[in-house]
């Protein structure tokens, strides 16, 4: 079964809610609040590299303030555990049995902050939960609410006190993309409203089961074969450039053609076309790519890889059938 046109409407109108909403707390980011509903709403997890004080945490919290969900926040350091995250089972001496106590991960967005701090063995607690959507503990299997989305945050890497994400990790998440700062008639509006609530509350504009429901008909969007055909060598060009290393995987192809059909509809739009793969070409696959050495050496950077690659890939000519 397609999406059609009218499921397609609906789709954009929610999301233009959301946004609306969102945007109450985050101001001026309506790019990146739309790049946070698209790794929701296809059952995938986003990576933030930025500078601290840019709204994460309120981003985290206004999103799923939006959908009526729950959201937590995990501060990683050097010294967090596996368990700190996932939960664990404790003994109760009173009934005799051991019970297990859920940690932060099992709620609706996780917002997993400066996940480099902390040692590899704490960040790979996040790997099951994020590709299977359950943790296990003691043998046993705990699923998470779904929807599920992390976000995580990360130093630069040149800060002290930072641990490189291997690349087995940084393919788990969806997208990578940042904050930034808000532009000058943004800041003026938060400065103006520095004497508000610390916290503002959101009055929900959908329940969860909406949100289920758009995460199963973003699957149904349109793709032709001939789009498909492009991420393929969007993606086989990843592997054959000169100053890469280590190239997009086959889960990042698979990623980029879900994001692209979510992305279609908050378009408005129940088919996707080349535009689409190209707007999240650079989110999607830049942080999946091993630079050579001498390359980065020489200034080269993976978005500007993925740059040149879309300039050196055609994309395809044939009229999209839908």
């Amino acid at each position: 079964m397609t999406m059609t046109p009218e499921q397609a409407s609906w789709f954009a109108d929610i999301v233009e809610r959301i946004v609306g909403n969102v945007e109450h707390v985050v101001l001026g980011k309506s790019y990146v609040i739309r790049l946070s509903l698209t790794a929701l709403l296809s059952e995938g997890h986003l990576l933030l590299e930025d500078v601290p004080g840019t709204g994460k945490t309120s981003m985290a919290r206004a999103l799923a303030q939006s959908i009526r969900g729950t959201t937590t926040r995990v501060q990683f350091t050097p010294d967090l555990l596996p368990g700190d995250i996932t939960g664990m089972t404790v003994y109760d001496q009173r009934s005799g049995e051991f019970e297990f106590h859920r940690g932060p991960v099992f709620a609706t967005i996780v917002l997993a902050d400066e996940i480099n701090r902390a040692s590899p063995k704490t960040q790979s607690a996040l790997l099951e939960v994020m590709e299977e959507g359950h943790v296990t503990i003691d043998g046993v299997t705990h699923p998470v609410t779904a929807p599920f989305l992390v976000i995580a945050t990360q130093n630069p890497i040149e800060q002290a006190g930072t641990y490189r994400l291997p690349e087995a990790q940084l393919d788990r998440f969806l997208m990578k993309t940042a904050i930034g700062y808000p532009d000058h008639a943004a800041t003026v509006r938060i400065l103006d409203a520095a004497g508000g609530p610390r916290a503002a509350v959101l009055e929900p504009v959908v329940e969860l089961d909406v949100v289920r429901d758009m995460i199963a008909v973003a699957r149904t969007v349109h793709i032709d074969p001939v789009i498909t055909d492009y991420v393929a060598r969007l993606v086989d060009a990843t592997r054959t450039h000169p100053d890469v290393r280590l190239g997009a995987s086959v889960r990042g192809a698979l990623a980029l053609v879900r994001c692209a059909k979510t992305f279609a509809a908050i378009q408005g739009r129940h088919y996707v076309v080349p535009d689409d793969v190209k707007a999240l070409a650079e989110p999607v696959l830049a942080h999946r790519l091993g630079l050579d050495p001498e390359s980065e050496f020489d200034g080269v950077t993976a978005p500007s890889v993925v740059a040149q690659i879309l300039v050196e890939t055609p994309p395809p000519s044939d009229r999209v059938a839908v």
